[in-house]
Order: structure tokens, then C-alpha cells, then sequence
């Protein structure tokens, strides 16, 4: 009984229009000022103040303080698999009757996915890796391989190298809900993302998860994982 009634709550909080935006919002994995959050949700500051103390003692936020400023991003990993799943649920039940989704095409590319790489780029990099053996693929578990683990060294991923990250899985699946398959999430996710940010072969973009394929990552993605963008 206990369980679900804390399903419950935390469905009860998800459900909110202006809650669920604010939450989408903070897939970016960034952290966000109260104002742009009820931005995002299109509340005033006062309405958007009650809603993140709402998810802040649901579990769902979390909140750090920078002199008179607050912000504020998602509790953990788990509550961004939580609502990436929710998406890929949602997803079908908003597109059942046009011919193509309605998912927008720099999402659909290459976005975040919280602290890992989604959309067509995010495949691209798993099918590539699970091509050349460095991933291993068995009953939806996903493993890396000694192989993997020396070609990873070549791109400066240790994978052993503590980040702070707990007892987060070295390598998992996560349903992409624009692509409908798994892309990689867990450690290896994380890795992969940072450092194709930090050689700047991609970019952020400001104020969406979408992610830009800078014109010197494009000839590595596409040598290196036969990615052509979109």
C-alpha cells in the first residue's frame, strides 16, 4: 500500500501541466533560475515558486544557492530515466493519428538525454559501438568489452576514473523516445558526452537540449561513427 501511494504521489506531481514542463525543462541536466522556469512553464514567479517547492519535497529537484540566487535542476539520474520513459510512453499516444511525429527536427538530431547523448546522433554513436565490438549487447544488457575499454582509451575515456557518480552503472540502455531504440546512458553515456563537448566537436544550445554539430565535429562523427547529420 505504502508503494503506491508514493507512486501516486509522485504521478500526482509529474501530472501537473506547468510541473511537467518545468521538469522537461531540466533534462538539459543545467541548472535553472526559478524565473526561467515559470518562463518555461508560462506561470507567473509566485505560481512557479509554490510548484518547485512541490517537487523540491517530492524528491524530484534539487535546489543549490549561489549568493541571493537559487537554482535548480533534477534530483538524480533515476528521475530523468523516469520521465525519459514517460516520453517514450506519451509519444505514441500525441502522434497516433498524424502521419509523423511531431518532434522537432534539432531534437530529433542530436539532443541530451540529462548527462548523455539522444536522438539520431545518440543511435548513431551505440550502433557504431556495438558494431565494432566495444559494446556488447545480450537481453537488453549492455556491456562493454576489453576491446571497448582500449578504444575508449584512445579518445581519453577512463571509464575507471572516479567522476563522482556513485554507483551509477558503467553502461545501460535508455529508450530513445524519438528513435524508438536504446541509445547508451550510464557512465560510458556521461564520458562520451563530455568529451565530444570538450574537443568541440558538439555544442549546447542555449535554452533547449538540442545539441549543434560543430563543422570540425562533423567530419569526426562521421569518420569515426558514420554519422551524417540531418
Amino acid at each position: 500500500m505504502t508503494t503506491g501511494n508514493n507512486m501516486a504521489a509522485v504521478a500526482r506531481l509529474i501530472g501537473d501541466p506547468a510541473r511537467a514542463n518545468m521538469l522537461d525543462a531540466m533534462l538539459d541536466a543545467q541548472a535553472h533560475s526559478a524565473g526561467e522556469l515559470a518562463t518555461i512553464a508560462g506561470v507567473s514567479a509566485a505560481t512557479a515558486s509554490g510548484h518547485l517547492r512541490q517537487l523540491l519535497d517530492g524528491g524530484l529537484v534539487a535546489v543549490a544557492a549561489q549568493g541571493r540566487h537559487r537554482y535548480y535542476r533534477l534530483a538524480s539520474p533515476e528521475v530523468a530515466r523516469l520521465l525519459e520513459g514517460l516520453m517514450a510512453v506519451t509519444a505514441p499516444l500525441v502522434t497516433r493519428h498524424r502521419a509523423t511525429p511531431r518532434v522537432p527536427n534539432a531534437l530529433r538530431e542530436a539532443r541530451t538525454c540529462y548527462d548523455h547523448l539522444a536522438g539520431r546522433l545518440g543511435i548513431a554513436i551505440t550502433d557504431t559501438l556495438v558494431a565494432n565490438g566495444a559494446v556488447r549487447i545480450d537481453d537488453n544488457n549492455i556491456a562493454v568489452t576489453d576491446h571497448g575499454r582500449a578504444w575508449l582509451g584512445e579518445m581519453a575515456i577512463d571509464l575507471d576514473a572516479p567522476r563522482g557518480w556513485g554507483r551509477r552503472p558503467v553502461c545501460r540502455p535508455c529508450l530513445d523516445w524519438s528513435e524508438r531504440r536504446p541509445h547508451l546512458a550510464g557512465v560510458l553515456g556521461a564520458a562520451l558526452l563530455e568529451r565530444l563537448l570538450d574537443r568541440g566537436w558538439i555544442a549546447r544550445v542555449d535554452g533547449s537540449r538540442a545539441i549543434r554539430v560543430t563543422p570540425p565535429g562533423a567530419a569526426e562523427l562521421r569518420r569515426r561513427f558514420g554519422y551524417e547529420p540531418g
